[in-house]
């Protein structure tokens, strides 16, 4: 007898953990190519690569803010808050090595 794969639940998946998924994701991609592009250009220390890692920031602060919201939501999925959460630290973490490794020059 094969499973027909029906789920009985009112569970959806949080539209905040959604939203921090999509921060996620946005903020890392963004730091990860103007880091890209600034190396590209021998280390040029153009505005808009530091107007697009501070804008990174918060994005990356909403969505963790967004995300640990959506995991205290109850009866929801929790998917996408977790993979939310985890590409915003690893946001911070990025744009956290940036600014160590400028400060004491790595």
């Amino acid at each position: 007898m094969a499973r027909k794969g029906y789920i009985f639940t009112d569970k959806v998946e949080s539209k905040r953990g959604i939203m921090s998924t999509f921060f996620g994701v946005l903020s890392l991609i963004s730091l990860i190519e103007a880091v890209h592009q600034s190396f590209l250009g021998q280390g040029a220390d153009l505005v808009k690569y530091g107007v697009i890692g501070f804008l990174c920031l918060i994005f990356a602060a909403v969505g963790l803010v967004l995300g640990i919201m959506a995991k205290m939501e109850e009866d929801k999925f929790y998917l996408f808050a977790w993979i939310g959460i985890v590409l915003n630290i690893l946001t911070l973490a990025g744009i956290s090595f940036i600014l160590y490794a400028g400060a004491y020059g790595l």
